[in-house]
């Protein structure tokens, strides 16, 4: 038992790529969430300050023939929420304003 050395403990948890929880470093991430039955909400966060999230809003609401709301949460800031799965025109309409593709991250399914 004494040959025995583990001395070198390794939490994978530990160095995460994130300064802190809930900081999205640049990224903006597109989410999709199942509701109830058939019906999803997609939801938009970390979209950089110098762009006006309530014009985005009224944007993706015109362009996706969708309803969509702006929501703000203590730890992510203001979240956009649409209504049905539109994380591809999301992230193509985000593309075609000049937001490089590389910070896009989407989620789910």
């Amino acid at each position: 038992m004494s040959a025995i050395q583990n001395l070198n403990v390794y939490d994978p948890f530990a160095d995460t790529g994130e300064d802190e929880a809930g900081q999205t470093q640049g990224y903006i991430h597109i989410r999709i969430q199942q509701r109830n039955g058939r019906k999803t909400l997609t939801t938009v966060q970390g979209v950089p300050a110098d762009y006006d999230q309530k014009k985005l809003l009224k944007a993706f609401k015109k362009e996706f023939a969708c309803n969509g709301t702006l929501v703000q949460d203590d730890d992510l800031g203001q979240v956009i929420q649409l209504q049905g799965d539109q994380r591809l025109k999301v992230s193509n309409f985000l593309a075609e304003e000049g937001i490089d593709k590389k910070i896009i991250k989407i989620h789910g399914f």
